[in-house]
């Protein structure tokens, strides 16, 4: 009679076993739970749950209570991970720092990779203790594991659950799990390496948009930062550009806590900083005990990536992708991806510079075509008009007709005033005016009339030029500048007011310059886009002031009041 098909595969497995010959009875009676193992351990792509599977499979397959895979870093000197099986998180929590691989029998395996059976891991001479809160071990067994001929890590396992020792068929099984362990680890790291790959592209389309997009420099600049931090699993990522003095400034920060980073300058005395701005990356394994680390943030970091956006022969900028303390360090796969993605990052800034210029050219010559067209044509015919109201007063004989074309006249005078000093705005190049805080206002409030329409309505309360520090005025620019962009695109408002307050005072009772700048528009919408206001208190917080919004000037409250304080 023929065979009956076996109902699943592990049926499969020992109708199949039953025919080898030359094996022991103990052996022959585990192959299907090999096999079913292996299977096991091939299911599945992802690097760190497959890692997870083979210590449960192995441990299950030597019925070992205790099972850890300890990878080896690219250097071959330690371990950059160590993952376990049996062992509680609150048994983890008291051992505290997983083993590096640098000393000890684990450190021993790594530099002679080769199968150990011990009865007594304790007894060995290359053991060095365990630490404090760590679980009782005896029985050892430890296997390499390679992938694609080259040494991943070692599989380890400890504790025999009936209290014995690991035997010889233990080993032999763990053995060949290991060679199917290599193989799925190798493919769970192609695919890891793929999708990392495609993460890291998206990322960069995504920086290339955004800064193309023709919106705020600094939402752009922010864009850069969030995809970098997000990309490299950093604390941080971090934008600096070079400054004036040859240092670089932190200009956009996606972190928990920005307040204290944001505006921060690393001077040109630091060596990371000439190594950048050369064009040089820099790596780093632990920022709070590298020398070479000399900022008041890095005693927070561990690894960092320092990445020059170099392109073109120009290094516009840098940025930094930490790690938090006692987090792995970064991998030449990761290094090479950042390094890649700042390349893009750095691309796409010149890219949007050229746009911007362009823009700017754009607006220039539109400037240039109104200025002409107002001294052209609007003041030759009101002066025209003024012209014939004279005559016309002069030839009347009613003395009322007489005052009131006199009043007109007098009322064209001061329009063609007020058009010639629009004029001279007009053609005006921003680098012309002095340096002065309030002159630095009044062209922005005179660059945004041209989009806006109209002209902004401004106040100065107190001394400005003389209270107001540079780095404050410069942030108290740049939060003016967010502002009247914001009431450009998004407000659509017909009047707008501008306060700049040098007589403040901070709850704290410190003296403050303080900005308002109030409309009539729409609003701040539920659920609208606030990056802007967010790069506001960023800004504030980061010089111990605040900034908020508030009702408008419209009727009723409409529109949006936007105030940015911080101290003199």
């Amino acid at each position: 009679m023929p065979e009956q098909e076996p109902k699943d595969s592990l049926e499969a497995a020992t109708q199949a076993t039953r025919s080898l010959q030359g094996l022991s009875t103990e052996l022959t009676a585990r192959v299907p739970q090999l096999l079913e193992a292996m299977r096991s351990v091939g299911t599945g792509l992802e690097l760190h749950s497959t890692l997870d599977r083979i210590c449960e499979t192995a441990a299950d397959l030597a019925h070992s209570r205790y099972a850890a895979i300890g990878v080896v870093d690219e250097e071959g000197a330690g371990l950059s991970d160590f993952v376990t099986y049996g062992v509680s998180d609150e048994v983890a929590h008291k051992i505290g720092h997983r083993p590096d691989g640098l000393r000890g029998l684990l450190g021993a395996l790594i530099h002679a990779p080769v199968p150990v059976k011990l009865a007594d891991l304790t007894a060995d001479p290359r053991f060095a203790g365990f630490p404090p809160g760590h679980p009782p071990m005896r029985s050892f067994l430890g296997v390499p594991i390679r992938v694609q001929g080259e040494i991943f890590g070692n599989l380890y396992l400890a504790e025999k659950c009936d209290g014995g020792e690991f035997n010889d068929y233990d080993l032999h099984m763990v053995r060949v799990l290991a060679t199917e362990a290599g193989i799925a680890i190798g493919n769970a790291r192609l695919y890891e390496a793929a999708r990392q790959r495609e993460r890291w592209i998206d990322g960069s389309v995504a920086v290339t948009t955004a800064l193309l997009s023709g919106g705020d420099a600094d939402d752009a600049l922010s864009v850069v930062a969030e995809q970098a931090r997000r990309l490299a699993a950093s604390a941080a990522g971090i934008v600096l550009l070079p400054t004036e003095e040859g240092g670089l400034e932190i200009v956009a920060v996606s972190a928990d806590n920005t307040a204290a980073q944001l505006g921060l300058i690393i001077g040109p005395e630091s060596p990371v900083v000439a190594k950048l701005l050369r064009g040089e990356a820099v790596f780093v394994d632990d920022s709070a005990d590298d020398p070479r680390m000399v900022s008041t943030l890095a005693h927070r970091f561990g690894p960092n990536m320092l990445l020059p956006l170099h392109s073109g022969g120009r290094v516009l900028g840098a940025l930094a992708t930490p790690r938090a303390r006692g987090e792995r360090p970064f991998t030449e796969t990761e290094r090479t991806l950042a390094t890649q993605f700042a390349s893009q990052a750095a691309l796409a800034l010149m890219m949007a510079e050229a746009q911007r210029d362009r823009e700017r050219l754009a607006v220039y010559e539109d400037r240039d075509r109104i200025a002409r067209d107002l001294h052209d044509l609007v003041i030759q015919r009101l002066f025209a008009t003024g012209m014939m109201l004279e005559s016309a007063q002069r030839r009347s004989v009613v003395p009322e007709v007489q005052t009131g074309v006199g009043r007109a006249v007098d009322e064209l005078d001061v329009t063609i005033q007020e058009i010639r000093t629009a004029i001279f705005a007009l053609q005006q190049e921003p680098a012309e005016a002095p340096s002065g805080l309030r002159t630095r206002v009044l062209r922005e409030i005179n660059m945004a009339a041209v989009p806006l329409g109209f002209k902004p309505s401004h106040r100065f309360l107190g001394p400005v030029d003389s209270l107001v520090g540079e780095l404050t005025g410069k942030n108290l620019i740049a939060a003016l500048r967010e502002a009247l962009s914001n009431a450009f695109r998004h407000a659509e408002a017909s009047l707008i007011d501008v306060v700049v307050d040098a007589t403040a005072t901070l709850p704290d009772g410190r003296d403050a310059v303080r900005l308002s700048v109030a409309d009539d528009g729409v609003g701040i919408p539920e659920g609208g886009r606030r990056s802007g206001l967010r790069n506001l208190a960023s800004r504030a917080e980061s010089l111990g002031g605040a900034s908020w919004f508030g009702p408008g000037i419209g009727e009723n409250g409409c529109g949006t009041t936007v105030v940015w304080e911080a101290p003199i």
